[in-house]
């Protein structure tokens, strides 16, 4: 049994983990707060932004990307912590987030509105390039959640949580999205938000399971660590790297008032072999 200890606790729908300098930078959905938190649980609030979801990705110059769901637009925040606009993405609905090594940013969009129970259509991912210009790269992703770039950014992986697998693309020159396949078939596994690590493994976050799990590139189970909550999204951070970040919490329902039961979301940590690699 792996060694899991509390970082912070008594948040609301935590996701959005992103290691960057030496403080992990996760988004509150419930509270509509982007906070900071340093090893020993000291935090503070860095952005507010009254969006469900709240997503967050570095960008290679330093700037945290903000994807504002309900505006439909994606935001930038300077050093001084002031936000501005990067790009209109042109509708609302945006979910998760990732920017590669060039500058490029890659946002998915579920095609339905989940808390709204409404029926379930098959979301997307659009392209970001630097200039703030959107296009569409992808569809057909059933329920499109966590997306994660390699390294040598040549591969994007996106999370599809209804069909229960990874899908994995070849990033073009120019950022487009080439040889769309299975990178993972996950069984049972419901994958929310993921992170790759120097061998080209994947975590990945599952909410139903409550656990998180390192796969390899055709879905060997590589390690799994049990949880008592559901499991939103990780990141791999830390001063070598080896730190498993997981946000977590009681889930109550897609539809409920209060998806997460409130005050349970934890920032939660664990050692690991391999250490982080690519975005986030």
């Amino acid at each position: 049994m792996s060694d899991v200890r509390m970082v912070l606790d008594g948040r609301g729908l935590v996701e959005s983990p992103r290691w960057h300098g030496d403080r992990l930078y996760f988004s509150d959905w419930s509270a509509g707060e982007v906070l900071a938190t340093d090893l020993a649980g000291r935090s503070e609030v860095v952005a507010r932004v009254a969006s469900l979801p709240l997503c967050t990705a570095w960008l290679p110059d330093g700037r945290m990307a903000v994807v504002s769901s309900v505006a439909g637009r994606l935001l930038v925040r300077a050093a001084d912590g002031v936000l501005t606009g990067y790009s209109d993405l042109g509708q609302p609905g945006w979910n998760d987030v990732v920017a590669d090594g060039r500058g490029n940013v890659y946002v998915n969009r579920a095609g339905f509105d989940p808390m709204a129970g409404e029926p379930v259509r098959p979301g997307s991912v659009s392209l970001v390039t630097p200039d703030g210009s959107v296009r569409q790269v992808a569809d057909d992703i059933l329920f499109p959640n966590g997306m994660a770039v390699t390294a040598d950014n040549s591969t994007l992986i996106v999370a599809d949580s209804f069909r229960n697998r990874l899908w994995g693309f070849d990033i073009a020159a120019d950022g487009t999205l080439e040889n769309r396949r299975i990178w993972a078939d996950l069984g049972s596994g419901a994958p929310d938000g993921i992170c790759v690590d120097a061998e080209n493994a994947v975590w990945y976050a599952d909410v139903p399971n409550c656990r998180v799990v390192r796969v390899a590139e055709g879905g060997g189970v590589r390690q799994t660590i049990e949880l008592d909550r559901g499991a939103f999204a990780c990141a791999l951070g830390g001063p070598a790297g080896t730190t498993l970040f997981v946000v977590a919490a009681v889930w109550q329902g897609m539809t409920e008032t209060e998806p997460v039961r409130p005050g349970s979301g934890q920032v939660l940590a664990v050692e690991v072999t391999v250490p982080g690699a690519g975005w986030p």
